[in-house]
């Protein structure tokens, strides 16, 4: 399967990061510098964040071309509103208003003297009539006197706030400023939310990465790992807001998905360093560690910003501020990493290479001394690690994924247990998506606790059934006079009354009325001349002054009205904008239908299309990295697999969860895609890049090395979004149910589907082998004592197992079981400065899993302590070896 493997970028990148980390290593102390200067320097960027801000409703949650808008220019152009002849449905826009709604809590009002002149009419209603048990009251105020109106609207937001109930009547309110003043409020809720996560962040990190041992403790590494994530934010959004990017309350999600990736791609890195050997310099260790770590966080990275920059073709100004800020920061986080993150591990190296405490940077004996006790060791003894491999102490979690959770799941019967439950959530995810709801409501755009939420609730409850007065308009000269014409006009509006949302006999029709009134006053409207003579007179007589556009006796527009009825959720609504306007397209006569409400609901015609748009798009993308990054192209095609998979498992269960598919959604979507990668491809690449002999073995090697900081990445990011699940905005608690689905469900693809489907389907076999033969890589393995006999360089041998003593034993001969130290057999001791230095294709062996190991590379080893770094199957020149 050699033909599989397409390392061409992954290769050289690889080698780019070892150069790199190097680099970081050798002078961390500028890595770690610049970037603090940096992020300050960025920082005065939040100066401008109150100028910045934009929370108008229509601007952020509406699509920006939206046809309403296109609509709505009609309208104002060409039936401009009168402000002298009032009328609240001729209104093209919602106007400056109050309401208010009063239900009735007594069978019948007593004669207490009520607070306002409103009340009393109120009252005389529920004398009169029988049974009512709610009234709406509408108060419109004329725009010119600005000042006077937010007087007025104050003054009424004030007296009802304070009374919620008036004598038997409980009242509810709402105004026209209402909901971008709660729009508002709701970004005063995110401080003490962030700093609450920020500190359980810390707090997290710190337990994962604590250790017994007082030198290789990581608790400053975990902490400055969540202090890299938070500069990341300040630097891309002081940077973004500095250039003058729009601030919108859909941004404030994005700290605590950042601060999630930037812990995810601690872990990552420090599960790689703990894989280096602690005694070789720490720019190695951190070359090392970059060019096993840097490619994976690369890919995650790469496809985090590339999800989110196509999220950036969004027609809602909200998820484009979102996918902006968001995108930008994951660039920084991924900077900051390898720059500001590097350094501390360099520095952190350094102290443990000193072997000095973790706390008061003292330096500590590594052997416990016989006459102290255990506490003394606890605190005082440190710098332990695996004589065997030389890296440090494997975490108890790590053996778990190797000797217990990995053999589990490669059973043949947890297999089919796995599949089984692969197919149940497969079939639960696509049910769900046939029960999903569009569009956003707008009462959850503000807190729970709002007046705003009651108001809506009771409006619903006792008015649904009333639905927005809606405009016909014809948009073109038209010849009203014509029969023939003024007949498929009727038919049209025939069509209209037809629908079963419009209210029967809730037709307003001025052509109607003027057809009246001619026949009162026997004019011929089939005569042009008669019919434009006398339209002024009826306009002037009529209330249709303002639905004819009569100008220099030409007819440039009119409009009609209908009453709908029975529009109760949002698919009342969706689907009364579709039925209106497909009816108008279907009709000779050029027609416009227009509510102002329309601007909301438009949202419902492109919300779907666009999700559906920029998941295909961004899936597309995240193939062709996956095949640029990752060593195999199949193992590619699993991670995209891998996408697919999370996002109908997460679209289907958050409708059954009762999140409605709209534009706050639809970004969560949107980093679904990259998280999905994040987990599959971890996985995937240590899959492929495991020299084990079979499938299962490779899982099972992939799991020990990564499962750990995946489980903790995944739980730092939840961890870094639970306390948006106490919130009372439904914008945060959705933002927290679909990241928390994608965490949940993109943690069982990554450790447990994608490993058991690689299994099942082995095509990502490392080219070079013969019958299941590993490439023989021996790593970082420590021998403790030598009988240095060397082969000279070009000698040709005959390739041996050796064993305890020195003793060689022919491939054919039967190995005996036996443990001690490893003797290196050969020729040619050659000494230089009391190090030996080793010939290329020198043959090594390691003792205790009698795996044939091949040495190619040239190094200096101490006599006392011999110690190899990976070797790699090429000969290397060495000029400092004789």
């Amino acid at each position: 399967m050699a033909c599989c493997h397409t390392n061409c970028i992954e290769k050289p990148l690889s080698r780019f990061f070892e150069k790199f980390g190097r680099i970081v290593g050798t002078y961390p102390f500028w890595f770690l510098i610049i970037p603090v200067i940096l992020s300050i320097g960025l920082g005065g960027g939040f100066y401008f964040l109150k100028e910045r801000e934009t929370n108008d409703i229509e601007e952020q949650y509406t699509p920006v071309n939206g046809p309403a808008k296109y609509e709505r220019q009609f309208v104002k152009e060409n039936l401009p509103y009168n402000d002298t002849m009032f009328s609240s449905q001729r209104l093209y826009n919602d106007g400056t208003y109050a309401f208010l709604i009063a239900v009735l809590k007594a069978n019948l009002l007593s004669d207490a003297e009520l607070e306002t002149a409103a009340f009393e009419r109120i009252n005389s209603l529920d004398k009169q009539g029988d049974g009512i048990v709610a009234v709406r009251l509408l108060y419109y105020i004329q725009k010119n006197g600005r000042k006077r109106a937010d007087l007025w609207l104050d003054e009424f937001i004030k007296f009802f706030s304070s009374r919620s109930m008036i004598n038997d009547m409980e009242v509810f309110f709402f105004t026209s400023r209402s909901l971008q003043e709660e729009i508002e409020k709701n970004a005063e809720e995110v401080i003490p939310l962030f700093s609450g996560t920020y500190i359980l962040a810390i707090v997290f990190s710190i337990i994962s990465c604590i250790r017994l041992d007082c030198v290789r403790n990581k608790v400053w590494v975990a902490a400055c790992g969540v202090l890299s994530a938070g500069l990341a934010v300040i630097s891309s959004f002081g940077l973004l807001l500095l250039i003058g990017v729009p601030f919108a309350l859909t941004v404030a999600n994005s700290p605590f998905l950042i601060l999630g990736i930037g812990v995810d791609d601690m872990f990552i890195l420090i599960a790689c360093w703990q894989q280096t050997n602690v005694h070789a310099k720490v720019e190695d260790r951190l070359a090392d560690t970059y060019k096993e770590a840097a490619i994976s966080i690369t890919i995650t990275t790469l496809t985090d910003v590339l999800a989110f920059y196509i999220g950036l073709i969004t027609p809602f100004r909200s998820v484009w501020s979102f996918c902006l800020y968001t995108s930008s920061a994951i660039l920084f986080c991924y900077i900051y990493s390898i720059t500001f993150f590097g350094a501390i591990l360099a520095l952190n190296g350094r102290r443990e290479n000193s072997n000095r405490h973790w706390l008061i940077c003292k330096k500590v004996p590594e052997e416990r001394p016989p006459d102290h006790s255990e506490a003394f060791y606890l605190c005082c003894v440190g710098g332990a690690y695996d004589h065997q491999t030389g890296y440090e102490e494997i975490q108890p979690i790590n053996n778990f994924f190797k000797m217990y959770y990995g053999p589990f799941l490669t059973k043949t019967w947890t297999k089919v247990l796995v599949i089984l439950l692969y197919a149940a959530y497969l079939a639960g995810g696509i049910y769900g998506c046939f029960q999903i709801q569009q569009g956003i409501d707008l009462k959850n755009l503000v807190s729970d606790s709002s007046y705003i939420t009651k108001y809506y609730e009771n409006d619903k409850e006792y008015f649904a059934r009333y639905g927005p007065n809606v405009m016909i308009i014809v948009k073109n000269q038209f010849p009203y006079w014509n029969e023939n014409n003024r007949s498929e006009l009727d038919a049209c509006m025939k069509d209209f009354k037809n629908l079963e949302f419009v209210r029967k006999n809730g037709c307003t029709s001025w052509l109607k009325s003027y057809e009246d009134y001619a026949f009162a006053n026997q004019i011929n409207l089939k005569d042009e001349t008669e019919f434009k003579t006398n339209l002024p007179t009826f306009l002037e007589r009529s209330d249709f002054k303002q639905d004819v556009n009569f100008t220099k006796q030409t007819i440039y527009a009119t409009r009609f009205f209908i009453q709908t009825e029975n529009i109760t959720v949002a698919d009342d609504e969706m689907n009364m904008v579709n039925m209106l306007r497909d009816t108008a397209s279907n009709c000779p006569v050029p027609l416009l239908v227009y509510h102002p409400a329309f601007i909301y609901y438009d949202q419902y015609e492109v919300i779907v299309s666009n999700t559906i748009q920029n998941i295909v798009v961004t899936a597309g993308v995240m193939l062709l990295i996956s095949l640029l990054l990752i060593p195999n192209p199949l193992c590619s095609l699993w991670v995209t697999f891998s996408i697919a998979s999370i996002i109908v498992g997460v679209t289907g269960y958050m409708a059954l969860w009762g999140v409605n598919l709209d534009s706050i959604s639809m970004i969560i979507l949107v980093v679904c895609i990259g998280f999905s990668v994040d987990f599959s491809a971890h996985i995937s690449y240590a899959y492929v890049s495991s020299n084990k002999p079979t499938a299962n073995e490779k899982a099972i090697n992939a799991l020990y090395t990564l499962g750990y900081p995946i489980v903790q990445g995944a739980v730092s990011t939840i961890v870094g979004v639970v306390v948006l699940s106490a919130s009372e905005s439904y914008i945060f608690r959705t933002f927290f149910k679909i990241l928390f689905l994608v965490i949940l469900i993109g943690l069982f693809h990554g450790i447990t589907f994608i490993p058991v489907f690689l299994t099942l389907f082995d095509v990502c076999r490392s080219p070079g082998k013969d019958k299941g033969q590993d490439n023989q890589t021996y790593n970082d393995q420590k021998l403790e004592s030598i009988d240095g006999r060397i082969m000279p360089h070009g000698t040709k041998t005959q390739e041996k197992r050796v064993y305890e003593n020195g003793v060689f034993y022919d491939d054919e001969n039967k190995i005996p079981n036996l443990n001690g130290v490893l003797s290196i057999a050969g020729s040619n001791l050659q000494l230089q400065d009391g190090k030996i230095c080793l010939a290329s294709q020198t043959k090594l062996y390691m003792v205790n899993t009698h795996e044939t190991s091949t040495y190619s590379q040239i190094n200096r080893l101490d006599l006392h302590q011999l110690h190899f770094s990976t070797m790699t199957l090429n000969a290397i020149s060495n000029p400092d070896c004789p």
